[in-house]
Parts: structure tokens; sequence; C-alpha cells
């Protein structure tokens, strides 16, 4: 038996399309600043390694691994994030959790741009720079979960696979934008200028884009999402969006912690392989097969082009079909086609076309798992708990086979000489997600949310 405890949670009603549509952009807004930066960030990868970790002329090698451990650091406390702001938005309000994260995240990004290198400040540099990323992680760990509630709790019936892919969509356009920032940068400005200011240029540029998102978040309904949640039943007696009254129930001991483990189990491949194929592949092509900044870029693009092209319509599919089987046809996918798609990368006879192709394929299909798994994890989680359990599930997958990603396989590369790490990294996690995503039920999508 449930106990019902007073709290934030307030009787459903219906949404207005108006007040759904701001959810919608004002949730996806910040998860379009957060990804444009570790967009950036994976992007400029090498150049950052150069003028803060190796600066008295060590390996290209030692630098990235260096560079992708303060990656990684941002990364494990993005859970710290996901718990604080998570309890922060399940106990005060999806608002004003969102307002916080977004100020953090855009005051944390710019000042990256402003940072003095190691030339200037010594030692002190990297270590201010890891401190910068550690409030980056904490921020984005609080992103996720307040953002995905909003928009799922919001949704119309039987469009919350669709709202919840919005998510996902502003994760593609976020890396695209940073993508397209690098490239123009890098084709415009010399080695030296790159190296000397013009890296600043893109972590700058989030200040505008902050403010914007703030004062979309400030327009959000002052009352949360649960006075909003949409409450109409699907045809056949189910709601199809939306929370149900049960949702002020209080969760049994130890159910919120083993939905936060599946979650991570059923996330573990899409972020692995997002990672792998999004941010990571820049510096992977340049430091192990030897390929220019420019077409290391460019492929990346058309990885990620091939991302943001399927993650709405699975969505919009798992409306139909359910979070299970789109998700579980991603995985298997990538889970089987990985290693070809990297041999066919690394073949310096292979046409570019074909190259092209391959890292499309591969974007198109983490963007399958990307699509539904917001929906997905909001589904998994009562309205009490569901800021905090949703985002503890994504920031803790992402924390270890995300952030972990850049580092694992540059080293592991160094140290092995394999250059197919990335494939069997990819695929391995995959194949596990295959596991536990099969324990959803074929349903889940035409029920009320908790």
């Amino acid at each position: 038996m449930t106990t019902p405890v007073p709290g934030p949670v307030r009787p459903p009603a219906t949404v207005r399309p108006d007040d759904a549509r701001r959810a919608l952009v004002a949730g996806s807004v910040g998860n379009f600043i957060e990804w444009y930066e570790f967009g950036i960030y994976g992007y400029f990868a090498t150049v950052i390694a150069a003028e803060f970790f190796t600066p008295d002329g060590g390996s290209e090698v030692e630098g990235l691994v260096k560079a992708y451990a303060s990656f990684a650091v941002a990364f494990f406390f993005r859970p710290v994030g996901a718990a604080v702001f998570g309890r922060f938005g399940d106990r005060v309000g999806r608002r004003p959790a969102l307002v916080v994260v977004v100020c953090l995240m855009t005051g944390a990004t710019a000042m990256i741009g402003l940072l003095p290198t190691y030339a200037s400040i010594g030692a002190a540099a990297p270590w201010l720079l890891t401190l910068l990323r550690i409030l980056q992680g904490l921020s984005a760990g609080g992103e996720f979960g307040g953002a995905v509630s909003v928009m799922t709790e919001c949704a119309p019936p039987g469009r919350r696979g669709l709202y919840g892919a919005w998510q996902s969509f502003t994760v593609a356009l976020g890396l695209l934008a940073g993508a397209a920032v690098a490239v123009v940068l890098a084709s415009v400005l010399t080695a030296s200028q790159l190296h000397g200011w013009g890296w600043r240029v893109p972590f700058l540029l989030t200040l505008p884009l902050g403010l914007v998102a703030l004062r979309l978040r400030l327009r959000l309904p002052p009352d949360g999402p649960d006075a909003l949640a949409p409450s109409a039943p699907a045809p056949g007696g189910r709601a199809r969006g939306g929370a149900g009254p049960e949702g002020g129930a209080r969760p049994r001991p130890g159910e919120t912690g083993r939905a936060v483990v599946l979650g991570v189990g059923r996330m573990m491949g899409w972020s692995a392989a997002g990672y792998t194929f999004l941010v990571v592949m820049p510096s992977y092509l340049q430091s192990t097969l030897g390929t220019t900044f420019q077409r290391a870029l460019l492929g990346t693009v058309l990885a990620n082009l091939g991302f943001a092209a399927s993650i709405l319509p699975a969505g919009r599919l798992s409306d139909r079909l359910g979070r299970r089987t789109v998700m579980v046809a991603g995985a298997l996918l990538i889970a089987a086609l990985a290693l070809p798609l990297l041999h066919l990368v690394q073949d310096p006879g292979a046409p570019g076309y074909a190259k092209g192709a391959a890292l499309f394929a591969a974007g198109a299909g983490v963007g399958l798992m990307a699509g539904p798994g917001p929906a997905m994890l909001a589904e998994m989680f009562p309205a009490r708990v569901r800021c905090t359990g949703l985002g503890l599930a994504y920031a803790l997958s992402n924390a270890v086979f995300s952030g972990c990603a850049g580092l694992i396989i540059t080293e592991v590369v160094a140290r092995t000489g394999n250059v197919d790490v990335p494939g069997y990294y990819a695929a391995a996690t995959c194949a596990v997600s295959v596991a536990a995503l099969l324990t959803l039920r074929g349903d889940d999508h035409e029920r009320a949310l908790r």
C-alpha cells in the first residue's frame, strides 16, 4: 500500500495549448545550451588540451587524456546536480529549478571563455577550468530531470513520446550548432588565431543564449506542471498523457532506487554510442587516423544530422508502437553495425560519400534510442520523485558511459593500438541496453503518468 502525503502535487487539470507549447520551448532551450557547450568542449578538445594541459609541448595523446579527464569530472557531478536540483524541483516546483540551472550553466560556460590559459597563470588554469566544468556538471544534472518532467507532464494525450523527443532533438541541435561554430572558426581563422583567442568565441556565445532561455523559463506557469497535467483518457479508458491522480503517493522504500538502476541500463547504449559517434569522433579521427580538423568536424556534422533526422520520427513512432519496440530496434542496429561502420570510416580507399553515409547511419541509430528515451524515463517514476528519479538515471548513465567515453577510447587506443575500440565500446553497451529495454511493458506509452 502507498501512503499519500502532502506536497506540491495538485489535482490534474487540462493543459491549454499555449501552456503546452510554452512548456515545450522553455524545457528545450536550456537543454540546447547545455549540449551546445558540451559539444564545443569536445570539438575543441585538441585546442583546449594544448592551451591548458600540455603547455610544455607534451604529446597530443597526453593532452587529450587530461582534457577528457576534466570532461569526465563534470559528468560525475551530474548525479549530484540531479539529486539536488531534482529534489528542489519535486518539492518546490519545476520552474524555479529550471531557472536556477540555466543561470548556473550560462555563467559557468561564459566564464570558460574568459579563463586565462596555462601560459598566463600557470598550473591554476587547468584547476580553474575543472572547477567551471564541475559547475556545468551540477547544472546539467538538474537540467534533464526538470525539463523532461515539464515537457512530458504537459504533453497532449497520445503525444508524450513526441514531446519528450524534443529534449533529445535539442541535443542534436546543440551539438550541430557547436559543430557549425567550430567549422566556421576553423575555416576563417589561422591555427595561431584559433589557439590564441578563437576557441573562446563559442563559449562566450552562450551568454545571449542563456538570457533568452531565462526569459522563457520565467514565463512558465508559477504553479508548476503538476497543476497543468492533462488527465484526458485515450480511447479505451487509459489516460495517454499527463499525470494521474495517484502521482501524489509516496513510492515504496527502494522502489525509486531500483527504477534508477534499471533506467541506467536502458540508457547505457544511448549514452555510450551517442558520445562515441557524436562528440568523441572528431578527436578520434584526428589523433588516431590523422584526419584534418576540418574533415573530422564535417564527419561529426553528418553523424549529428543523422541523429537529428531520426529523433522526432522515433518519438512519434513510439507513441504508436511503444517505447520498447523503437528503442530496441535502435540498440540492435548500433550493436550490429558499429564495427562495420567504423571499418568503413577507417578505410583510406573508401569513397567520401560512403564514409559520410556510414556516419549519418550511426547517428540515426542513436536517434532511434534518444527519441523515445525521455518519455520512457518519465513513465518509470511517479510525479512526486520524477525530477529526481529520471534525472539521476540520466545523469548516472551519462557520467559512466558518456563522460568517460573520450577518456576510455583515447587511453585504450593509445595503450593497445587497436583503432576498433570505439566500435567495440558502442556495440557492447548497446547489447546490454537491449536486455534492459526488453523488460519494458509494451503498453507503457498508453498509460497515464503516475
